[in-house]
């Protein structure tokens, strides 16, 4: 099946550089451009992606409002984040607007290519280091809540446990390590986890788990 891309970024040179990137690929196929995040929002609505490779800061409609806006429509696209710096305060505020990830602008070719197979195919960026290092910003000192919120009374003891190493970018792996279980028992119980709580991907259960106060912002230095 063939993915549908668009690309929104201000910078010419950035989006044509990644359509010569994108269209090498046999299952990626390029649908529109857009230089704003007004515009992306128009040709969505004409091309009809699959995934959208968003810019963060753009003139006019940035890309956290636009991807705010496109995320909440039904049969939105995935989207993904387009930034030039890995620490942007504006980051998580796409991730809380409905971005299913982010990359970094001067990403390699390849890790492009498979981070918009892995969007597409439903699932979220969480694991690169560069995603690690954001929520490491968000990430509790504490991670036990004086109280659990309605919304994860839903949750069992274990699902929480394996929300909060979510939250904290440990991938499927790292969670089995750390619990003592297989992939497959944790691939369970994050699917439990979206279910329970109404989101469609991890990255929107981490971010509402920051919401909610399972886990707790790291204070600043």
């Amino acid at each position: 099946m063939t993915i549908r891309v668009l690309i929104a970024d201000d910078q010419a040179l950035v989006r044509s550089g990644f359509r010569m990137i994108l269209e090498a690929r046999d299952d990626l196929e390029v649908v529109g451009e857009a230089s704003d995040g007004a515009h992306a929002i128009r040709l969505v609505e004409q091309a009809r992606p699959d995934v959208v490779l968003m810019d963060v800061r753009m003139p006019g409609l940035d890309g956290v409002e636009a991807t705010a806006r496109l995320t909440g429509r039904p049969g939105a696209p995935r989207v993904i984040i387009l930034t030039t710096y890995d620490l942007d305060e504006a980051l998580y505020a796409a991730l809380r607007a409905g971005a299913s990830g982010f990359l970094l602008k001067d990403v390699r070719p390849a890790d492009l290519v498979e981070a918009i197979r892995v969007v597409a195919r439903g699932d979220a960026l969480l694991a690169p280091s560069a995603t690690r290092r954001l929520l490491d910003r968000f990430a509790a000192t504490d991670v036990t809540p004086p109280a659990t919120p309605g919304a994860l009374e839903q949750l069992t003891e274990r699902e929480r446990e394996v929300l909060m190493l979510l939250a904290r970018g440990a991938a499927n792996a790292e969670i089995a390590e750390r619990l003592v279980v297989t992939e497959a028992t944790v691939k369970t119980h994050v699917s439990s986890i979206l279910r329970k709580l109404g989101v469609r991907d991890r990255v929107q259960a981490v971010v509402l788990a920051y919401d909610l106060g399972l886990v707790r912002p790291r204070p600043s230095c």
